[in-house]
């Protein structure tokens, strides 16, 4: 059974890093990637390796990116042994949470309809054309090859999910050397005032997040000056300085600690420094969109709703609202 390299994976990056003036992050990613992968390695990583290695060599291969599902595609049907190698190496890497994908026909029905939040979005993004972008808490990085597909320079996504990253390989391993990097690193693993990003996108973070404005203050610190901030949260209804935490468990999740009211968010983002901040959506997030499929087979959302009345969570709070706000770094 091979090994993770994490080298042959990692190294392109961090040369990136060295050759455009960031050197401190280069050295800093390779200790915390030398800890993870050498020092203290995951249990399950010659499994998720396995299932990687599984995946059938296709010659040819191009990928559409600005599609529901990213989609990859190759010149000629795969024969039948590439097939279920294929399918064998896939279902290795479930449960799969966000998405969708295709991979050369056979498509992964992820929990999340992630391209419904992307459509939601998208329209009021400034153009991400040659943009640098940061996608915090980017999960198996659907919404990073989204941003390519539009266009984006360099997509560089961190999450600290080991099963998450290798998805992306999954993907990645099929396209080469593009200019779209997962890391399995926190927030807080980033260098400070990084100064880098044209773009960064928070979404689903901040209410995972115990002190929300420092979480705030970090993502103004990847951006340049004039950068743009993509946030999405949970929020509920509620006028200003109104914020629901949770006294437990919110919809069955333990790490949720604040949800503010919209008018409370864009305060929270005036008093961290950021300009120009306006809520470009506010969406329910319904069983339809988050739900168990044939890939993610455990406990969804209509777990976590009261059966009763599905506006509300198991623990009777108002059921999932989702704002998106948009604001720049002076």
């Amino acid at each position: 059974m091979a090994l993770f390299d994490w080298r042959a994976h990692f190294l392109p990056f961090i040369d990136f890093l060295q050759q455009s003036g960031h050197e401190p992050w280069a050295e800093r990613l390779t200790r915390q990637l030398i800890a993870r992968f050498e020092d203290n390695p995951h249990g399950d990583l010659p499994r998720w390796q396995s299932a990687l290695d599984l995946l059938p060599e296709v010659p040819g291969v191009t990928a559409d990116l600005n599609c529901s599902a990213i989609t990859l595609s190759a010149p000629d049907p795969l024969t039948q042994a590439q097939s279920e190698s294929l399918e064998q190496g896939l279902r290795g890497l479930m449960p799969w949470r966000k998405g969708p994908f295709e991979f050369f026909g056979t498509h992964i029905d992820t929990e999340w309809r992630s391209d419904w939040k992307w459509d939601r979005v998208a329209p009021h993004l400034s153009d991400l054309r040659g943009r640098t972008i940061l996608d915090v808490g980017c999960g198996s990085g659907y919404h990073c090859w989204r941003m390519a597909g539009a266009g984006a320079g360099r997509v560089v996504g961190i999450d600290p999910g080991l099963l998450f990253m290798f998805q992306f390989l999954a993907v990645k391993g099929y396209l080469g050397e593009v200019p779209v990097d997962l890391l399995p690193v926190r927030m807080e693993d980033l260098p400070d005032n990084l100064k880098m990003f044209d773009t960064t996108f928070s979404m689903g973070v901040l209410y995972h997040r115990r002190s929300p404005l420092d979480h705030l203050l970090e993502l103004k610190g990847t951006l340049r000056p004039g950068g743009e901030l993509v946030l999405e949260t949970l929020v509920v209804d509620g006028p200003e300085g109104f914020s629901l935490m949770p006294e437990d468990r919110y919809g069955q999740m333990r790490n949720v600690w604040f949800l503010p009211s919209c008018p409370t968010l864009l305060r929270w983002l005036d008093r961290t420094g950021f300009r120009n901040a306006r809520v470009v959506d506010v969406s329910d997030t319904t069983t339809e969109e988050q739900r168990q499929t044939d890939w993610m087979r455990f406990n969804s959302l209509a777990d976590f709703l009261d059966p009763n009345d599905s506006s509300k969570t198991v623990e009777g709070y108002p059921g999932p609202k989702r704002a998106t706000i948009i604001a720049e770094k002076p």
